[in-house]
């Protein structure tokens, strides 16, 4: 998922089951995947920074797609991980702060009949911590970049130091309450395999986010989170993989829309999801190829 990140966010995590196969990669779909800030109303951008502010400052449902790439097997893996969630923005002491909350993750994986899904209580555990976002006026568009602001998921510690890899490690927890250390992640193939492993995260992210004449935020994520796998339901789960996001930041897009505050759960989100949000990215498998 903050994931990812958010998530994330990103704003949300790299998760991925290292498979051994012979058939060629699935190519990304086009990039950028959208266009977003292109709504007719209100097509002035404010004049001041205080202007800037005032329209930036409310409450936005979030949605971050990061795009991952794991050239560590015979052959690559390619992951979208697609966040939901909610991203808060308010003056506190003449700063503007940016607040993340995520409550629900999807993972798109290029192996056909692979899925890893990370539960709604893991994802709402990632807890990025609320940061001071800096403004810019650019050729006459307002920029917002929120820095990294490391924090840690399914161990305690200084989220400014490497993550810790000692699957003992007693500063381990249990986020999402299921009696595995860290969080877990479920991996199925087809109906042949399935599996849990169980992670630790030091979520890392930056946003780089424009100020739409529609009132919309929009731009994209910089993921440079670790993970570790501490434990797994099966030994040949209990391996780790090099995952990084993919260099295109066109395939790393976040969205933001402003919506009524009492707005608030992922279930109340999705009654509206295909209104504010684009179509979730898909790969391309080759079945869908030969009905062309």
């Amino acid at each position: 998922m903050n994931k990812r990140i958010i998530w994330f966010c990103p704003v949300l995590p790299a998760i991925l089951l290292i498979l051994n196969s012979c058939s060629k990669p699935l190519e990304w779909p086009p990039s950028p995947l959208y266009v977003f800030g292109q709504g007719e109303a209100d097509t002035t951008q404010p004049a001041d920074l205080e202007g800037a502010r005032d329209k930036i400052v409310g409450h936005y449902a979030h949605y971050d797609v990061v795009a991952y790439e794991d050239t560590t097997t015979r052959t690559t893996m390619r992951t979208f991980i697609i966040s939901y969630g909610f991203t808060d923005f308010y003056m506190e002491d003449g700063r503007l702060m940016q607040s993340d909350r995520f409550v629900h993750a999807e993972q798109k994986l290029s192996r056909k009949n692979t899925r890893s899904v990370f539960s709604d209580e893991a994802v709402q555990a990632i807890k990025p911590r609320v940061q001071e976002v800096e403004l810019s006026l650019k050729e006459g568009v307002w920029h917002i970049f929120r820095p990294e602001s490391p924090s840690l998921l399914g161990i305690e510690g200084d989220p400014t130091k490497p993550l810790s890899t000692d699957p003992n490690d007693p500063a381990l927890t249990d986020p999402d309450n299921d009696g595995h250390p860290g969080v877990t992640v479920r991996i199925s193939v087809g109906k042949f395999f399935s599996g849990e492993i169980y992670i630790t995260r030091r979520e890392i992210f930056r946003n780089y986010l424009t100020l739409n004449n529609d009132g919309t935020l929009s731009g994209y994520i910089i993921d440079l989170s670790e993970q570790f796998v501490v434990g797994a339901s099966k030994k040949i789960l209990a391996q780790e993989s090099n995952t990084l996001q993919y260099h295109d930041t066109g395939l790393s897009p976040v969205l933001l829309v402003k919506v009524d505050p009492e707005i608030d759960t992922w279930e109340e989100l999705l009654q509206i999801r295909d209104e504010i949000f684009p179509a979730e990215p898909e790969f391309l498998h080759r079945n869908k190829e030969k009905q062309k």
